[in-house]
């Protein structure tokens, strides 16, 4: 239970995090990290799954097999490349017990002695008697880290991959106070250079509003010269015998501005619900497509469901992604419906006698192109391994992924191709992240500045005057 020295931290990390980030082991610098027995057997659980939380059960033990491969005292901690040690705990209760006031009086307030978390917060508290130095239990459950407070264990979330808050909970744009001179100069030359005293922590290819007085204002983007430029944008979003989307406010404008820009390859957006994040993605995307700036575009979300699903669904894969990726026929199906189609009265369905029978006028429009490859809707589930050329890859709800997952599909963009993650932090059904810890968050926090990475916040909801109140309201 003794660690090497008393002179660095005792960091005990619960299995949630090891499934969290693989590599977190490297993470603690000179520090002691503690791996229970017990999360060795959890991980067991998890090993053969194939899914992303099976393959980071597999990577840790790997990880944890190379550290321990040459050597004997596994329990005695082995150096790290940080200058801090790697160690196994071993908890007994029935040998332990009888030796500790302390476990004696946990066992009192959690008496099941076979439940994971209750064994590991046993031995965190073993840990701490048994050292001078700091003990600290590192994990994401909520409820570990409530029972662990309840018995006065010092526990702490896993912060290696969470963003500050103030990055997720104020979407307004920054402004930029200038003289009403510049800002007049600005409005007839398109460009304006600022030094950068006067426009602090501003990045490159931020969105900010130059501000003359109150009601003198104008949207800037900060280019990778240092200079405030003017943003590049249609009156309308062109969809060929289909629906043009024209920006209705100044977010998706900026928005625009980012989507159409050659030299910018990544695009992350913030927004609630009913803001238009994923219909103006899509119409830019079927927009360049069209100008053949790209060879199609990519369109997938995360399998993620909301609330109790509705068990297993029938079909091929096609079949069973239709509820998950209806969203994005729904988006499609508006901009590329023509628009005569609106002002004709609803009709009522009819029962089909035959469905070989099926004209072609009743095939949606953007069916042809997905035969032709020029569409792409699928699974997120199967881009590892995969190479994308040239597209212009739409990614609805990046929310709902984990920070390993976000790397896995960023480092999937090849030459010319375009990656647009879209997601509101504040919606999230995934488990294992939050507002401050998901995939698309921790992708904006760890690339912003980049030259071709550009960031919008959108905070105007337009789908409806109901779905406003409610996304503010509720």
């Amino acid at each position: 239970m003794k660690a090497p020295n008393q002179k660095a931290k005792n960091f005990v990390l619960d299995t949630n995090v090891l499934l969290h980030d693989p590599g977190c082991l490297n993470r603690f610098a000179n520090n002691h990290v503690c791996i229970p027995a017990d999360v060795l057997s959890e991980l067991d659980k998890f090993k053969n799954e194939q899914s992303e939380r099976g393959a980071n059960a597999r990577q840790v033990h790997r990880k944890l097999t190379e550290i321990f491969g040459t050597s004997e005292q596994v329990t005695e901690g082995v150096e790290t490349e940080g200058g801090g040690t790697v160690r196994l705990v071993i908890y007994d209760p029935t040998f332990c017990m009888e030796n500790s006031e302390i476990l004696a009086q946990f066992l009192r307030v959690f008496p099941d002695r076979e439940r994971i978390d209750h064994r590991i917060l046993a031995a965190t508290l073993l840990l701490a008697e048994h050292n001078s130095s700091p003990v600290v239990l590192v994990t994401k459950d909520l409820n570990m880290q409530l029972k662990a407070r309840a018995v006065h264990i010092n526990c702490q979330d896993y912060l290696n991959d969470k963003v500050d808050p103030s990055e997720v909970s104020n979407y307004d744009m920054r402004t930029v106070e200038v003289e009403a001179s510049e800002l007049q100069k600005f409005a007839s030359a398109g460009h304006l250079e600022i030094e950068h005293e006067r426009r602090p922590e501003v990045v490159l290819n931020q969105y900010v509003l130059l501000e003359a007085g109150e009601k003198q204002t104008m949207p800037a983007r900060l280019d990778s010269e240092g200079t405030f430029v003017r943003l590049q944008v249609p009156n309308v979003l062109k969809i060929p015998d289909g629906h043009h989307l024209k920006p209705l406010n100044l977010g998706q404008k900026c928005l625009i501005d980012a989507l159409l820009n050659p030299d910018i390859s990544l695009v992350t957006c913030y927004g609630q619900a009913g803001t238009g994040k994923t219909l103006v993605a899509v119409a830019a995307g079927l927009s360049e497509m069209f100008n053949r700036e790209y060879n199609g575009i990519t369109v997938s979300r995360p399998v993620v469901a909301m609330g109790d699903t509705i068990g297993f669904l029938p079909g091929d894969l096609d079949d069973k992604m239709r509820p998950w990726l209806q969203p994005i026929y729904d988006a499609l199906e508006l901009l590329m419906s023509p628009p005569a189609h609106t002002s004709q009265a609803p009709r009522r369905k009819q029962v089909k006698k035959d469905s070989a029978s099926k004209s072609v006028t009743n095939a949606k429009p953007w069916e042809a192109l997905i035969e032709q490859g020029l569409i792409e809707i699928e699974a997120l589930c199967y881009i590892r391994g995969r190479s994308i050329p040239n597209r212009f890859f739409v990614l609805d709800e990046a929310q709902q992924l984990t920070p390993l997952e976000a790397k896995t599909i960023v480092t999937r963009m090849s030459r010319g191709s375009k990656l647009v993650m879209v997601g509101d932090p504040a919606q999230i059904d995934n488990p294992y992240v939050d507002s401050r810890s998901n995939g698309l968050v921790y992708t904006r926090n760890r690339l912003k500045g980049q030259p071709f990475t550009a960031h919008v916040s959108l905070s105007r909801g337009e789908r409806s005057p109901l779905a406003e109140a409610g996304a503010q309201l509720m």
